[in-house]
C-alpha cells in the first residue's frame, strides 16, 4: 500500500552518521560493524534507507533540517551560534539536492508536485509496476527554528522549499522551549509564528513544551500538525500529548504522527540499558497509541505514520519486531486486525496526510480555528 512518513531525519543520517542512503540498510550496517564504529549509539542498527523506503510503499516523506544553537550554559549537543546551526541546515538542503539530481528524491512543496508524486506511485502499484526506482517525494521541514537567525532567514528558507516548522526541539531554544524544559512562547516565537502564517507554512507543534504549545495554538491561524508524537496517558512524559492537547489538535484538524522510538512507546523504558522484546515494544503498541488517539477523536482521521525511524536511535531502540522501515507495511494487516476498516486502514497509512496536505495548500486546512 502507498505509504506516507511525516518524519524521517534522511540528512542527519546521511552528513552527521555518514550514511549512504542509496545502499540497502543491510550494506549500511555490516560497513559500520565492520569498521568498529562506536561514536554513536545506534552504530550497525540502521534502519532507514532509499531501498527500503520503496519495498515499503513509502513513495512520500516529511524529511527534516536540523541545527540546534545551544548557549554556553546548555549541556546538550548542539552549534554555539545561530549562524553555525544556520551553516548545518544548508549543508544538509545540499545534500537533499544532489539526492534529487541523482533520480533518488523529488522535492514536493506545492499542491500540483504533491498530486503528480502520489499519482506516481497510486498508479505504479495499482500495476504491479517496479517501483525500485521511482522517486521518492519528499517535504522539506525543519525540526527546531534556533537556525533561523532572522525572519529574513525564514523566508528564504521557504523560497528554498520549507513548507513546515516545529519552533522547539529539546531544551531551551532561542524561539519555543522543547522537550524537557518549560517556558512561555517569547517575543521572538511570536514573531515567528506570525511570519509563518504570513507564509502559508505548517506548524509542527511536535517537541513544543506545555507553555509554548498552548500559547502557539492561540496565536497561530494556520494548519497545524504533529509530525511524531504518541500519548501522555500512556507514557507519562513531557515529550507525549496530553488528551487535552490531542483534544485541542484534533479540533484544528491536525494529523499526528505515531513515533517508533521505544522510550516513547512503553513505560519505563531506561534508555542505554533497556532492551526491546523484554519491555514488550513491539508494533502493536503503536497501533495503541494511534488508537488511543482515534478514541478521542471518535474517528480514524487525525492519525498517520511519523516514525522517527534513525532519529538519532536505531534497531537497538526500535520495535524487536521491525528490521527495517519496510516492515510497516505489514501495518494494514495489523491495524485490519484491530477492526479498523479498510478505509480507516488507508487514512492511517496515507490518506490522512494527503487530506491534510491538499488542504493546507488550497487555503483551507486553517479553516477550524480554536475557540478564544
Amino acid at each position: 500500500m502507498f505509504a506516507i512518513d511525516a518524519h524521517l531525519d534522511l540528512s542527519m543520517n546521511a552528513l552527521e552518521w555518514n550514511r549512504d542512503l542509496r545502499w540497502p540498510v543491510a550494506e549500511i550496517n555490516a560497513r559500520e560493524r565492520a569498521r568498529g564504529w562506536k561514536d554513536k549509539p545506534d552504530r550497525g542498527n540502521a534502519t532507514v534507507a532509499f531501498p527500503e523506503l520503496r519495498r515499503g510503499g513509502f513513495g512520500l516523506v516529511v524529511a527534516t533540517q536540523i541545527g540546534r544553537f545551544v548557549a554556553a550554559d546548555n549541556p546538550l549537543p548542539g552549534w554555539h551560534s545561530p549562524e553555525q546551526a544556520w551553516a548545518q541546515t544548508q549543508g544538509q538542503l545540499s545534500w537533499y539536492r544532489a539526492m534529487e539530481e541523482a533520480g533518488e528524491l523529488v522535492q514536493v512543496a506545492d499542491r500540483a508536485a504533491l498530486d503528480a508524486q502520489v499519482g506516481l506511485w497510486l498508479d505504479a502499484l495499482a500495476r504491479g509496476a517496479d517501483t525500485s526506482r521511482l522517486p521518492i517525494g519528499y517535504i522539506l521541514s525543519l525540526e527546531g527554528a534556533d537556525s533561523m537567525v532572522t525572519l529574513r532567514h525564514l523566508e528564504r528558507s521557504f523560497a528554498q522549499g520549507l513548507r513546515a516548522l516545529g519552533p522547539g526541539h529539546y531544551g531551551p531554544g532561542r524561539y519555543a522551549h522543547g522537550t524537557d524544559a518549560s517556558a512561555p512562547l517569547n517575543a521572538a516565537g511570536r514573531d515567528l509564528l506570525r511570519e509563518m502564517d504570513r507564509l502559508g507554512m505548517i506548524l509542527d507543534a511536535t517537541h513544543l513544551c506545555d507553555e509554548a504549545f498552548w500559547t502557539a495554538l492561540e496565536i497561530f491561524r494556520g494548519p497545524v500538525w504533529a509530525s511524531h508524537n504518541n500519548c501522555r496517558a500512556l507514557v507519562d512524559h513531557n515529550r507525549q500529548f496530553s488528551d487535552d492537547m490531542i483534544r485541542a489538535l484534533v479540533a484544528r484538524g491536525a494529523v499526528i504522527g505515531g513515533a517508533l522510538d521505544a522510550w516513547m512507546m512503553v513505560p519505563g523504558w531506561v534508555r542505554g540499558k533497556s532492551l526491546p522484546e523484554p519491555m514488550g515494544c513491539r508494533l502493536e503498541v503503536m497501533i495503541d497509541h494511534l488508537d488511543h488517539i482515534c478514541q478521542i477523536a471518535g474517528n480514524a482521521d487525525h492519525v498517520g505514520i511519523g516514525s522517527d525511524l534513525d532519529g538519532a536511535y536505531g534497531r537497538e531502540q526500535s520495535p524487536h519486531d521491525l528490521e527495517t522501515i519496510a516492515d510497516l507495511g505489514r501495518l494494514p494487516a495489523m491495524l485490519a486486525a484491530r477492526g479498523y476498516a479498510p478505509d480507516d486502514v488507508v487514512k492511517v497509512m496515507h490518506g490522512n496526510w494527503l487530506r491534510f496536505l491538499r488542504g493546507a495548500w488550497s487555503g483551507k486546512a486553517g479553516a477550524v480555528r480554536r475557540a478564544r
